[in-house]
């Protein structure tokens, strides 16, 4: 989202937002927050048929809660009279709407760029005028502005989702204030739309693929090695359910890079964590862990989305389905060694940036007490799943820089990655494959099967895969160089990683903890060592402290007031100015002086009109035709940034600027 522009249209409109919501609550409270699937109940409609003046008993072959089933109301609403135009009403307005026309009326008036939704962007006259309810359609109201008109579409939506083919609609669903408008249709109906669920009812949706470029498009699970009563469940539905269509593959024990490059032409979804049940025929069988989605043309589970998606279902008391993302990473580090950027077969080499330990907390703090033994049980099998993530993956040979002490992020891929546009590289490509005399298919299927060696390519996708890795893709902070910064965000998520574990092996494990032996940068090639080993605080507090202490020495920059990544190849500090310097007060690292002086010298370079900007417009550099813009660049924000700076600020203690940054990211 560009956040330099100022969005007009918005602002005009809040005031009365504020205005005619006051109005509306001290006549109709709940109209505005009932979710549609009770709005739009037939039993909702039962009250208000007595405004159309109809005391008769509908026929037995209509709907006794359709207003068209009443024969005088169906005249009084079809009457070809002219309407009263309505400016003023006593009571809360109640539109009666032929759900059917009136979408398509806003689409064909107010929809001009064809997107199927109103916004700024489009130019139609933005009114559309509706009959009141009580007036039986003759009296007429004026919707008017983008976000009124808006919501209007989207109820009409809704009302057409359960069937509706006329309804009386409440003003106050209309006018209602937007951040409550928003907080309830996320409740009441995203977070539904967003979950998925792989097992044989979800596999229906999950199996499709939009990524999958290759010619072999039949969905496709890969079964973790060892998982044999998975294996067997999923070869069962391929079997009930044979116009799927789907092949069920085992991974091997070990995933090696060249492996994953092996089935990119075979891509699919990768089995997540099940639960048993009793199914209806009282047999014990298996169903899939339910996770949410970043979008709906999304169906795998991502990595560091999965947080922020886990923060606002614990805010809207979806407990069970936080705790079972978390169950879902948990396996994911269990069978696949790392939290995937998302659980297809080509993220196989790759993670995202880590989260893991705040999300386990969050959900940990909000289990019943009652179940103390239980949840204690759970935490562990969490816990020890995130110190397996921190040692195999955040230090592990790759990632981890010994002479900076910091990790970088780092994809063990060959070859380009296979889930991007077919032309995504061609500009890259094409220098080289001129040089040989080769069309940009060909070179790149040379180049893919490893026929064809070019070290600067190597370097390049390195790089790319890195920075996809990073979450932040893409910026020219990163660009072909990713895989060699030691960045301010990562860094700062390990320490966090370490002062929670730290914390929570003192506070509930008795500062004692047993985990598996799991290997590092300095242990990996290493066969003499234990089963297992037991881990006190006060070695993850010294982690904490060694990181911390690096990071001040080699990110932080005094004259400018603010963090900077570090370069591990050139053993330079880096010059890219970015918001992420922020992530230093949210996971605790910078002391109170260093949070001083960047909101003195670091905040008011990156707010702006819209929130906080990813980094400023002199790091970005000049854009041109051959420089184009990228997404995580000035002037875009990203709401990963903004939430973390709201609490980053409100930890130590900078409530103005806190609710001030919050406030112009809500304003958007």
């Amino acid at each position: 989202m560009n956040l330099t522009e100022s969005p007009s249209t918005v602002g005009m409109d809040t005031p009365r937002f504020a205005n005619t919501n006051a109005v509306q609550e001290q006549h109709t409270p709940v109209s505005n927050v009932v979710p549609a699937n009770e709005y739009y109940s037939s039993s909702n409609y039962v009250s208000r048929h007595r405004t159309l003046g109809n005391s008769k008993k509908p026929t037995s072959t209509q709907n006794p809660n359709d207003p068209m089933a009443h024969s005088e109301a169906a005249t009084k609403y079809r009457r070809p009279r002219r309407g009263s135009h309505d400016d003023k009403a006593t009571k809360p307005r109640r539109f009666l709407i032929d759900v059917e026309e009136t979408q398509k009326l806003i689409l064909e008036q107010e929809d001009t760029d064809g997107d199927f939704q109103i916004t700024v962007n489009d130019v139609g006259p933005k009114v559309i005028t509706l009959g009141t309810a009580d007036s039986a359609g003759f009296n007429k109201y004026d919707i008017r502005g983008t976000y009124m008109l808006s919501n209007l579409l989207q109820e009409l939506s809704l009302a057409q989702d359960y069937g509706r083919k006329y309804v009386v609609l409440d003003e106050a669903r209309l006018n209602e204030n937007p951040v409550d408008r928003l907080s309830r249709m996320i409740r009441h109906h995203f977070w539904d739309g967003l979950t998925r669920r792989i097992d044989a009812e979800g596999l229906e949706l999950i199996a499709n693929d939009p990524k999958n470029r290759s010619k072999n498009t039949a969905p496709r699970i890969y079964i973790p090695f060892g998982e044999d009563e998975v294996l067997e469940y999923y070869k069962n539905v391929s079997v009930q359910k044979p116009h799927l269509k789907l092949d069920v593959e085992q991974l091997p024990e070990v995933i090696t890079p060249k492996y994953v490059q092996s089935i990119n032409e075979k891509p699919g979804i990768l089995a997540l964590a099940m639960t048993k049940f009793m199914n209806d025929e009282g047999e014990e069988t298996l169903k899939g862990v339910p996770f949410v989605v970043p979008g709906g043309r999304f169906n795998e589970m991502y990595g560091w989305d999965s947080y922020f998606e886990s923060l606002g279902l614990l805010v809207d008391g979806r407990l069970e389905l936080a705790k079972g993302m978390v169950d879902n990473f948990v396996y994911e580090i269990k069978h696949y060694g790392k939290i995937l950027n998302a659980n297809r077969s080509y993220y196989l080499t790759r993670t995202q940036p880590p989260f893991l330990t705040d999300m386990i907390l969050k959900v940990y703090d909000r289990l019943p007490y009652s179940l103390e033994i239980e949840n204690k049980q759970w935490l562990a099998v969490a816990l020890t799943a995130a110190i397996k993530e921190y040692l195999t993956v955040w230090m592990s040979q790759h990632r981890y820089d010994p002479e900076s002490g910091l990790s970088r992020f780092y994809s063990e891929g060959i070859g380009m990655p296979p889930e991007t546009e077919a032309t995504h590289f061609d500009h890259v490509i094409k220098p080289y494959a001129d040089r040989k005399g080769l069309s940009l298919e060909e070179y790149s299927r040379l180049y893919n099967e490893g026929l064809i060696d070019e070290p600067e390519l190597d370097t390049y996708f390195k790089h790319d895969r890195a920075v996809r890795e990073s979450g932040h893709d893409t910026t020219y902070r990163l660009d072909n160089c990713a895989a060699d910064i030691a960045t301010v965000d990562l860094n700062s998520l390990l320490y966090k990683y370490e002062v929670d574990i730290a914390e929570t092996i003192q506070s509930i494990f008795g500062d004692s903890f047993e985990t598996p032996y799991f290997a590092s940068y300095d242990t990996s090639l290493s066969t003499d060592h234990p089963d297992t080993i037991v881990h006190t605080s006060a070695e993850w507090f010294e982690r904490a402290r060694i990181r911390q202490e690096r990071i001040n020495k080699l990110c932080w920059n005094e004259k400018r007031g603010m963090y900077f990544d570090y370069d591990t190849r050139l053993k330079t500090q880096g010059t890219y100015e970015s918001v992420t310097t922020f992530y230093t007060m949210w996971s605790g690292l910078a002391d109170r002086e260093k949070a001083e002086k960047m909101m003195a010298s670091a905040l008011p370079l990156f707010e702006v009109t819209g929130g906080l900007v990813s980094g400023t417009e002199s790091s970005r550099g000049l854009i041109t035709l051959s420089r184009p813009n990228r997404q995580w660049d000035f002037p875009f924000g990203w709401a990963p940034h903004q939430i973390m700076s709201w609490i980053a600020f409100e930890k130590y203690g900078f409530m103005e600027e806190a609710k001030r940054t919050c406030y112009r990211w809500l304003y958007t």
